[in-house]
Order: structure tokens, then sequence, then C-alpha cells
């Protein structure tokens, strides 16, 4: 990866985590997958209390990064409400409703596999 992508999807990680931080997401997890996929660079993953704040808070993060950023976001499941994903580019950001995202627990696959170069 060259310096100034790195710098760029850095950016991007924290204009998220503010986002989310503004719409009290709640239990939020940054995983760093450089170097374990050519995919992303982060995962995000965090919680809303309800189907309406975990719709709300991916709606208002995909609005804040193309007004800021010019970025165009792809997501998945908000006419469920159950588990959203936005496509951000170099970040993917998966916003769940607690139960569903006990369920799942996907932050314990990708935090569980063993880092390049250890182990």
């Amino acid at each position: 990866m060259r310096p100034q992508d790195e710098t760029a999807s850095k950016e991007l990680l924290a204009q998220i985590l503010t986002s989310l931080e503004d719409d009290k997401a709640e239990d939020v997890v940054t995983i760093d997958l450089r170097g374990r996929t050519e995919m992303v660079d982060y995962m995000v993953i965090a919680s809303g209390r309800s189907s309406r704040q975990v719709v709300s808070i991916a709606e208002k993060l995909s609005d804040r990064l193309k007004q800021d950023l010019g970025l165009l976001t792809r997501s998945e499941g908000k006419d469920q409400g159950d588990w959203v994903l936005i496509d951000c580019g170099d970040v993917v950001v998966h916003i769940f409703r607690p139960e569903v995202r006990e369920f799942y627990q996907i932050e314990k696959m990708w935090m569980s596999q063993p880092q390049p170069g250890r182990g």
C-alpha cells in the first residue's frame, strides 16, 4: 500500500468513527485488516439499540460521507434494519441490533485470526 493510500484510509476511518459516535452507536470495534485481505483496510462493527436506530446510523453515515468527501457508499440490509453493511471503499462498516450481532459474532471471527508474521 502506498503511504498516501494508507493516510486516506485512516482519514476515512476517523470520519466514520466520528459519525458513529455522533449518532450514539454502541460497542464500536475497529479491526485492522491491512495485510490480511486485499478487499479493505478496516472493518468497523457497531450496534444500534433498535432497527430504527440501526437504519438511521447507516443513512446518516452514508449522507455524511457523500457530503463531506464526495464518497458514494453501497449498503445492504436497510430494509430489515437488523444488520446493515456499508461498503465505504477502504472501510466496511457493519451496524447490528445487539441480539443479531451476538448471534453472528463476526468480530470474534476476524479478531481470532492470527496476524501475519505472528504465531
